[in-house]
């Protein structure tokens, strides 16, 4: 008998206990519902609305028609060619960011000045810088003036008005902006690491590359990660507003600036082809989510989510 109600009193008392664990592991559910729903229906619908123009022309069913004309582009095919030379940028970028912040990590006297200094093109609204560098980089602009007063003439050149320099005076105004951004997230890394482990290098006799090359980087590989991939997508679908506010939304001189957004923005407003914008634009998507899915599968390849 008293077995019996034991047991009784055990599984009565356990009961209550799942009912909590299932209580809350759902308990989430009412908090993030509302804003769920909320993303669901403004990007689910806009998505739907995007790839539906996408195969109409006019109000009626076109099918694969508009992505054909858009492949078939010349212009369109520049475009992209234009990313995808963007791209190269960002090994540059990370290569920047990652040694500007371990020098910053190394020189703690006046840290949070050069810090504030670096960090400071990031928060620049983009159509302000546009308009700075726009006017200095001019054939008669500040930058050579500057080189035909200290005996530097024959660097000065039109470095946004020649077609060959162009596109890489514009990605040079993007790393200087972005940069920023990338020194920051790595500085704060570094300096939330436990100081130990680089003690212990030096006691061992590690030099100053040795340790950051075995030490450093292994430890910000999930970091690295990320800054490639946000920087990625900013090179392939954030750098309109650059070209629009120094190009005049011309993407000029000629073709030499034209990206896949600045094509989007002519098709659609300019040209009065909104399906073929949209075609476009559904082609842009789908580059950045296999450029972004592909960067995290060899993230969890590496192994990095765990470190």
């Amino acid at each position: 008998m008293p077995v019996a109600t034991t047991a009784s009193a055990s599984t009565v008392a356990t009961k209550p206990r799942s009912k909590r664990k299932r209580d809350t592991s759902w308990g989430f559910l009412p908090w993030v519902a509302p804003a769920a729903v909320t993303i669901l229906f403004v990007f689910g619908y806009s998505l739907y609305q995007l790839f539906t123009q996408s195969l109409q022309y006019q109000g009626t069913w076109a099918g694969l028609d508009n992505f054909k004309i858009v492949l078939s582009d010349p212009l369109f095919r520049t475009a992209i060619a234009h990313n995808a030379l963007l791209l190269l940028v960002v090994p540059i970028l990370l290569a920047l960011a990652m040694s500007l912040a371990i020098l910053l990590f190394e020189t703690r006297r006046g840290l949070r000045g050069y810090r504030a200094t670096l960090f400071f093109p990031y928060i620049l609204p983009i159509p302000v810088v546009g308009v700075v560098f726009g006017q200095l980089l001019q054939f008669h602009g500040a930058l050579n003036k500057v080189f035909g007063a200290v005996g530097l003439g024959g660097l000065a050149s039109d470095w946004l008005g020649d077609p060959s320099r162009a596109l890489w005076t514009m990605a040079a105004i993007i790393v200087w902006k972005e940069v920023g951004f990338g020194i920051i997230l790595f500085l704060a890394r570094l300096i939330s690491l436990p100081t130990e482990v680089f003690e212990a290098a030096r006691l061992d006799g590690a030099g100053f590359f040795r340790t950051h090359l075995r030490i450093t980087i292994p430890m910000l590989r999930p970091l690295i990660f990320f800054y490639i991939v946000n920087e990625a997508i900013v090179m392939v679908s954030w750098v309109f507003n650059y070209v629009y506010v120094m190009t005049n939304g011309q993407g000029g001189p000629g073709t030499s600036t034209v990206v896949s957004e600045l094509y989007i923005y002519r098709a659609a407003f300019q040209d009065q082809h909104p399906e073929l914008a949209a075609a476009a634009s559904v082609l842009l998507f789908a580059a950045t989510l296999i450029l972004v899915v592909g960067f995290f599968r060899l993230q969890r390849g590496e192994g990095t989510f765990g470190e």
